[in-house]
């Protein structure tokens, strides 16, 4: 039995929610999001309070129950208060900018690379080296952070690439010079 999936999740009165047919709908300042929940799920919504309410009798239902759970509240926070990812560039000459929903960057390579933003995502650039993503669903920041940072990951021996805020580079010495005896 989960113990994730157990937990109720909370909501505020300024988020709208309709289930039926294993339809979830949430709405909320930023955005909203639907869910298709499994045949093994089912929710009780009172007093603003959601309950997931899974099939423990089969293995598929233990299996899926605290992940729905897990998807359902990060749909209610993510339509309550968003979700941020930052992306930091680290290189001589690396640059971003934000025009519309295109991301240009400017990573060392021959040409410029242009990446076009969903547009459930929103980019902001500051001080040309400092990426910020924001969006309501969590899943598609996380997977827009990731191809953008598979134009340049960060490489262990000068620390230079596409980092996440925060992240530590694990770095390596180098070579040495031979010496003779």
């Amino acid at each position: 039995m989960s113990r994730i999936g157990k937990l109720p999740i909370s909501f505020n009165d300024k988020i709208k929610i309709d289930f039926k047919d294993h339809l979830l709908v949430v709405k909320g300042p930023k955005g909203e999001m639907k869910y298709q929940t499994p045949d093994e799920v089912n929710l009780k919504i009172e007093n603003s309070i959601i309950e997931v309410v899974a099939d423990y009798e089969s293995a598929d239902g233990r299996r899926i129950g605290g992940t729905a759970r897990s998807i359902i509240f990060n749909m209610v926070h993510g339509v309550s208060e968003g979700f941020t990812k930052i992306l930091d560039l680290v290189g001589v000459g690396y640059r971003a900018q934000v025009q519309g929903q295109k991301l240009t960057l400017s990573l060392g390579f021959s040409h410029p690379i242009e990446y076009e933003l969903p547009k459930v995502v929103g980019g902001q650039v500051d001080a040309n080296t400092k990426i910020t993503l924001t969006s309501c669903d969590k899943q598609v920041l996380g997977q827009v952070a990731a191809e953008i940072r598979r134009y340049r990951p960060p490489e262990p021996y000068k620390g230079k690439g596409i980092l996440f805020s925060g992240e530590v580079i694990r770095r390596k010495a180098g070579k040495t010079a031979k010496t003779t005896t």
